[in-house]
């Protein structure tokens, strides 16, 4: 009961959110499963791209992360390497790629995505650089505004800095302790409210599961 009720309410929500991203000029569609990521994908992705992609939970919990090394597109992996320099040279590669692959912190009912980045590579190739991006959400990341989105974000960041193992004051305590570590994962908050003067560069995958953090 509890399953059909929170689907219902997944997918009442994303058409809301599929009309408020349309007033926004960005592209969303919903997928009711994690299932259907990768099928979509392929369609949206000519086989060959140049790929590239963010740190995201969401993208190996999909699949999407192993589509990308089939072997089917050029996929910048900076998890492939171990040498810094080189890792850097991938991460500056990815402005250069036919599509860019991530997910959102957050997502508000009112159709604006936030971001939140330490090193800012997502941040920066989702602003600009890739020719195409692709976001893949889960339906637990929406929320009514951007004050709540916010409060989102600190609330979850812990656990992602102590998913990355590092050494920040929230990895002991559980909770945001708006450091100045020099590990601090919430260097940069960013939000994609419009899209009128690039369309078509954005889509997002909004899936009624819970996905990452």
């Amino acid at each position: 009961m509890r399953n059909s009720l929170l689907n219902w309410k997944y997918e009442k929500l994303a058409g809301k959110l599929i009309e408020n991203f349309a007033k926004r000029s960005i592209e969303a569609v919903y997928l009711p499963s994690r299932e259907q990521v990768v099928p979509r994908l392929v369609e949206l992705i000519p086989a060959g791209s140049t790929v590239a992609s963010g740190g995201s939970l969401t993208l190996q919990e999909t699949g999407a992360r192993d589509l990308l090394k089939s072997g089917s597109y050029n996929y910048l992996d900076r998890e492939a390497v171990s040498d810094s320099g080189e890792r850097e040279e991938i991460l500056r590669k990815a402005f250069w790629a036919d599509f860019y692959l991530c997910s959102a912190n957050a997502i508000t009912l009112d159709g604006q995505i936030l971001l939140l980045d330490g090193n800012c590579n997502r941040v920066a190739a989702v602003l600009f650089g890739p020719k195409r991006v692709i976001l893949v959400v889960g339906m637990n990341k929406v929320v009514g505004d951007i004050d709540s989105a916010i409060e989102r974000i600190k609330f979850i960041a812990p656990m992602n800095a102590k998913r990355l193992n590092l050494h920040t004051p929230c990895t002991a305590t559980g909770f945001c302790m708006d450091c100045t570590s020099d590990e601090r994962i919430c260097g940069t908050y960013v939000t994609v409210s419009d899209s009128s003067r690039r369309k078509g560069r954005y889509t997002v995958m909004l899936v009624g599961e819970e996905l990452g953090l």
